[in-house]
């Protein structure tokens, strides 16, 4: 699966195979492969635990040492470290005594000083049994698992902060994430879904195909306003929201997943979760349910979601809101009241309304897939 998440992420930039060797994935470029563009995508492909640009080379010593002689060149530094591994018990020298080899012939040729420990340009030497690699240090990659081998799951997306760092949490676990936003159309402007728009296909980066599901949900807010206790009012509109996403969800993702973080807003107590939850049996899951809100936002700024997420919109979650919410519902209460609701027909009126929208990544493999529409 990582091969292939390799080969679709690195489409349209000149990599000509991707070949499974021990404890490695090798991309084989093409000459003129623009290598900085390769290694970002590279980057943002969960299960990379890290990367490096070198080049294969027979097992011979003095093609080796020209090689990491070129490295050095390339490169301004003061200290520098060779490091070597050697699955090739036959080759003649042992791990540390190749290091201290080509070290010398850095040293005496280029200059520098010997840093094992922090140095400024890290040189790494690899001996396969019929290939050698040299290259210029290890960077890392983002970890995690290979998205889709945890399967698929439906992401309730705001447009705010947490969300979509859930969605990428989940991204990073191995799940291929569908999206689900509420609007409050008719009532609000188009500016939280614009926002949800750039949010997924930036995420979209690290998963290389996502779906959106857009609900209009202002009527079905104003129908709950129209009938329910102003207190109980946000919690009936997340469990109408959990059904809608659940009905939407039903083609293929199994679990829903939600940005809340426990005790951070009125709807997310430990009484409120319960009750909202209790209306799906449908695994609900909450990746930042112990984060607080710097760690949040920390998290935003690293994967690139902070700036789009703060950015001021309206969105349903601050239409129709309550001054006073109740931050402990009961099952019972919130039940009754939606006995004064068609819940049924709402929850039908929401999955009719729904339109889905699909997002592909790079946009050299949306043009091979036809019939899907590319943003990002």
């Amino acid at each position: 699966r990582l091969i292939s998440n390799l080969r679709d992420a690195t489409t349209g930039l000149g990599v000509r195979a991707a070949q499974s060797l021990p404890g490695r994935i090798v991309l084989r470029l093409a000459d003129d492969a623009p290598i900085a563009a390769v290694c970002e995508r590279v980057a943002s492909t969960f299960g990379v635990a890290n990367y490096s640009a070198g080049v294969e080379l027979p097992v011979d010593l003095d093609v080796i040492r020209d090689a990491v002689l070129a490295c050095a060149r390339a490169e301004t530094f003061t200290t520098f470290g060779i490091r070597t591994r050697r699955t090739d018990k036959s080759f003649p020298m042992t791990s540390p005594q190749l290091s201290a080899v080509l070290g010398a012939v850095v040293v005496e040729q280029v200059g520098g000083r010997v840093d094992l420990e922090h140095p400024d340009l890290a040189i790494n030497v690899e001996i396969l049994p019929k290939t050698a690699y040299v290259s210029g240090g290890k960077l890392p990659g983002p970890g995690g698992l290979p998205v889709t081998i945890s399967g698929r799951v439906t992401c309730l997306m705001s447009g705010g902060i947490d969300s979509p760092v859930a969605a990428y949490r989940m991204m990073q676990r191995g799940c291929r994430v569908d999206f689900v936003h509420f609007s409050g159309a008719p009532y609000t402007s188009r500016a939280s879904v614009d926002k949800v728009h750039e949010l997924v296909a930036h995420l979209t980066r690290y998963q290389l195909r996502s779906e959106l599901w857009v609900v209009p949900f202002g009527e079905i807010q104003g129908e709950i306003v129209a009938r329910v206790p102003r207190s109980h009012r946000v919690v009936l509109y997340r469990r109408m929201m959990l059904r809608i996403a659940e009905a939407l969800g039903q083609g293929g993702a199994r679990v829903l997943v939600t940005g809340e973080s426990l005790g951070q807003v009125s709807s997310q107590t430990l009484e409120n979760i319960q009750t909202i939850a209790a209306v799906t049996s449908t695994l609900v899951l909450r990746p930042l349910v112990g984060m607080d809100k710097l760690e949040i936002i920390r998290q935003a700024e690293r994967i690139g979601t902070f700036a789009t997420s703060i950015l001021p919109d309206q969105d349903c979650c601050s239409l129709f809101t309550p001054p006073h919410p109740t931050t402990r519902a009961t099952l019972a209460e919130v039940e009754a009241a939606e006995r004064l609701l068609d819940v049924p027909a709402l929850m039908a009126q929401g999955v009719a309304g729904a339109v889905r929208e699909r997002f592909v990544f790079p946009p050299a493999l949306a043009r091979l897939q036809t019939g899907l529409t590319a943003r990002g």
